[in-house]
């Protein structure tokens, strides 16, 4: 492993850094590597716990794994960095189910698919690294390539996933539903994961923006999901988050007009700092009378709220990823005709709404889940044309990510937070510091938040 760090390390004084990392494809490969793992044996551990107290601390370990082999249309790469999502929690928290399910129903699909049915999971859904190996019938790819992972991984043997590879019966979400993820010092991926890693970007920004910008993308400016168009009012949940950092993004450059919800000042700051202007802090509403009773008045006053703000527009749209804490409201403030587009349900899966505000005014909800390989390719594109940037705001070492987990479960966090696998440090891999200079500012702007 250090043989392969050494020779990515030399590309970063060199005047050719893609002659130089051609070195890695004579290079041996390792035969076992450290991954942050769940394992199988302890799916049991927070039985009778509170979602909220369960610690991902204690069920994420960084362990020594064998390595797979590489099969047809497959690629082995040394990741750089990577980053945590919203998977990785539900996996460490074993909610709302085990992803060991996900394996061994994988692993019965075929030969090749039986080595993901393992007593351990290798979790992580984005990688950002160097390709070492890539498997018999890869030619667009080769070693020594700079790369980011996007997470859909698909067999496209059946003939519903040729026209969105997101319908394929046999669709899976790469370090989650699969194993050998991201989060982790190499990993296996489906050559047609791959994409080119914006020059301008460290290993650890790059790596950060793949599933949630995604995402965003096809939630909101695909076909597939809420077509957004100039001029639309967006209403966009956890408008500093995750998710929510890539879709306020995306509503700017769009010439739509989020309206950014909130949870503290801080927050509402950096929203502003991307170029919003009408910012909802969410604090001051409780949608929940109780456990199991809303409040409709709440929802009246947070749709009062949002048009004081746009001059009396209701959404357009809502970007939808809470959940169950604020798909009621959601429904409700949407404009005549509007769109709800929802993913995640980070607070719960199970939605309450009143139907009548949805029936009697036209309303549509759209289901949306990652990206397919188009949108996910067009989404990385935005991110190297520099349009869009990553909200990177911490950096963990790979020891560090159930920390990391942990962070992001409690909500601790702004934008994405990234882990560092076999990159020594912060900073590496920009190979276009002009592109970066220009984009600075914008790139830094979650640092440290």
């Amino acid at each position: 492993m250090q043989q392969i760090l050494d020779a990515i390390m030399q590309a970063e004084r060199a005047a050719d850094p893609a002659a130089e990392l051609r070195a890695v494809a004579g290079l041996p490969v390792p035969s076992s590597y450290r991954g942050v793992v769940v394992r199988a044996d302890e799916t049991d551990m927070f039985d009778g716990l509170a979602t909220r107290d369960k610690d991902p601390r204690k069920s994420l370990h960084v362990q020594e794994v064998p390595t797979p082999e590489v099969g047809p249309g497959e690629a082995l790469i040394a990741v750089m960095g990577s980053a945590v999502n919203y998977n990785t929690v539900w996996t460490s928290i074993f909610e709302p189910v085990s992803t060991f399910g996900f394996l061994q129903r994988y692993g019965r699909l075929n030969d090749l698919s039986k080595r993901h049915d393992l007593p351990y999971h290798v979790v992580g859904s984005d990688a950002a690294g160097v390709v070492l190996k890539v498997g018999p019938g890869v030619s667009k790819w080769k070693p020594g390539d700079e790369v980011v992972a996007h997470c859909l991984s698909v067999e496209l043997e059946d003939a519903t996933g040729h026209d969105d590879t997101m319908l394929d019966p046999q669709q899976r979400i790469w370090g989650f539903e699969t194993n050998f993820g991201g989060l982790a010092e190499l990993a296996l991926v489906k050559a047609n994961q791959l994409m080119p890693k914006p020059t301008h970007l460290s290993w650890e920004e790059a790596a950060c923006p793949g599933l949630v910008n995604s995402t965003a993308y096809r939630q909101l400016v695909s076909h597939h999901g809420a077509q957004m168009k100039q001029g639309d009012t967006v209403l966009i949940w956890g408008a500093s988050g995750g998710l929510g950092s890539y879709a306020t993004q995306f509503a700017l450059n769009g010439g739509a007009t989020p309206v950014c919800v909130v949870s503290s000042p801080q927050k509402a700051d950096l929203c502003r700092a991307m170029g919003a202007e009408l910012v909802i802090d969410r604090s001051s509403f409780t949608f929940w009378k109780d456990e199991h009773t809303q409040d409709t008045a709440e929802w009246r006053r947070f749709g009062a709220e949002i048009r004081a703000l746009t001059g009396g527009d209701d959404p357009d749209i809502v970007f939808e990823h809470p959940g169950r804490e604020t798909f009621g409201v959601s429904v409700y403030v949407a404009k005549r005709g509007g769109t709800i587009v929802t993913c995640a349900s980070t607070s719960g899966f199970m939605h309450q709404y009143d139907n009548r505000y949805l029936w009697m005014n036209l309303k549509r909800i759209i289901g949306s889940h990652f990206a397919n390989y188009r949108e996910a390719w067009e989404a990385n594109r935005l991110i190297a044309l520099g349009k869009i940037h990553p909200t990177l705001s911490r950096t963990y070492s790979l020891d560090q990510t159930g920390q990391a987990a942990h962070d992001v479960h409690r909500n601790a966090h702004q934008g994405k937070v990234g882990v560092l696998c076999l990159a020594p440090t912060e900073g590496l891999g920009v190979r276009d510091p002009e592109l970066r200079a220009k984009h600075e500012t914008a790139i830094n702007r979650f640092r440290n938040q």
